[in-house]
């Protein structure tokens, strides 16, 4: 009975390829993401400034100035910060070495 329970258990875990992709998916998804994000803020950036040049005026650089730095935060959060990021996971590997060593 406790061997077919442990294959039951061992069954419902998802494998490890699986894991890997999920991960590899999550990440491709976040970084299309900002790609995209930052694919409009040049589109619309570039024709917001050639609209201000031809009346003569300079009032693009504010929408460029806010929307600049929305855009350096969502790249932060994706390259530095995110949970599968590599920052995030140097802490988590600092934090696990400071709790117990090595049986991570």
């Amino acid at each position: 009975m406790a061997r077919i329970h442990s294959q039951l258990a061992a069954a419902s875990l998802p494998h490890p390829d699986a894991q890997v992709e999920q991960l590899a998916r999550r990440r491709a998804g976040l970084k299309l993401g900002f790609y995209i994000h930052a694919t409009a803020y040049v589109l619309v950036n570039l024709f917001l400034v050639v609209l201000a040049a031809a009346r003569g005026q300079g009032w693009a650089m504010y929408p460029m100035l806010g929307w600049g730095l929305g855009l350096a935060i969502h790249g932060a959060v994706v390259f530095v910060f995110s949970p599968t990021g590599s920052f995030y996971e140097r802490l988590l590997a600092r934090e696990r070495q400071a709790l117990g060593g090595d049986r991570w």
